[in-house]
């Protein structure tokens, strides 16, 4: 029995309204909440959408004043 494809998961996890899109892994909402029910050609086609997503950079870090 082949090994599922693992997701793609970062645990950076946090929606982006604009895009209805978590902002750590590309994922839509309904992807991630159905992964674990989708085929391994579902998933693969999920895997190839977000292969080159990048989240995005911390924003730095605040300083607070002394």
């Amino acid at each position: 029995m082949a090994t599922p494809i693992a997701s793609p998961c970062r645990n950076l996890c946090a929606l982006d309204r604009d895009r209805a899109a978590c902002t750590g892994c590309g994922r839509t909402i309904e992807e991630i909440v159905h992964w674990r029910s989708m085929t391994d050609v579902q998933r693969a086609a999920v895997m190839a959408r977000v292969r080159d997503f990048a989240p995005p950079s911390s924003p730095p870090a605040r300083r607070t004043a002394p």
